[in-house]
C-alpha cells in the first residue's frame, strides 16, 4: 500500500453520526477555494499505510467497544483508489464497522470509473461533491456547501439521500 495518512483521530463526532474513528488521507487533486484542510492536498505527507500502521488502526477500532464507525475524509480518500479499496476492504472485514467517507467526487463521477466503483461496496455513507465556498453554510450537519450530498449506499447504490435541515 502507498497512500499516506496525514492524521487519525481516535474519537470525533464531527465526522458522521456517533462517535467515529477518523482517517485523515493525504492527496487531493480538487483543491477546493476555502477548503477547511489544505494541507492534506499534497500526497507526499503524512505516513504511509503499510501492513503494520494499518494493523495498529484496526487494532485501535477494535479495542474501543464505544465507537459507532469509521470516517475517511482528507484530502480526497479516492486521490488513490487501488490502494483505498485494499483499505476499506480490510478495516470492513476486521472491525464490521460503518464506514463513512468525504470525498470532491461526485457519486456519478465515482460509478463511472471502475477501480473507484469497486471503493463504494465498503462504504455505508458517502458525503460527495467539492467544497464551493459560494455555497458554504455552517449550518449543515456533515458537509461544508450546500450541493454536497450525504448518501446512504448498500453495494455501491444509491439507498437514500440524508437532508437533516429539512
Amino acid at each position: 500500500m502507498h497512500m499516506r495518512i496525514l492524521s487519525t483521530y481516535a474519537e470525533t463526532i464531527s465526522d458522521g453520526i456517533g462517535l467515529r474513528y477518523a482517517i485523515y488521507f493525504a492527496g487531493c487533486i480538487h483543491r477546493c477555494s476555502g477548503c477547511h484542510n489544505p494541507e492534506s492536498w499534497r500526497a507526499d505527507r503524512g505516513r504511509i499505510v503499510d501492513e503494520v500502521y494499518l494493523s495498529e488502526i484496526i487494532a485501535e477500532i477494535q479495542a474501543n467497544p464505544l465507537l459507532d464507525g469509521i470516517t475517511l475524509s482528507g484530502g480526497d480518500p479516492f486521490y488513490d483508489s487501488s490502494q483505498l479499496e485494499k483499505i476499506l476492504k480490510r478495516l470492513k472485514k476486521a472491525t464490521n464497522k460503518n464506514i463513512w467517507c468525504y470525498t470532491g467526487y461526485t457519486y456519478e463521477q465515482l460509478i463511472a470509473d471502475e477501480t473507484m466503483r469497486a471503493c463504494l461496496t465498503y462504504i455505508d455513507v458517502l458525503v460527495d461533491g467539492r467544497f464551493e465556498k459560494e455555497q458554504a453554510d455552517p449550518t449543515l450537519y456533515f458537509r461544508g456547501s450546500r450541493n454536497q450530498r450525504i448518501l446512504l449506499l448498500k453495494n455501491g447504490l444509491i439507498v437514500k439521500e440524508f437532508h437533516f435541515e429539512e
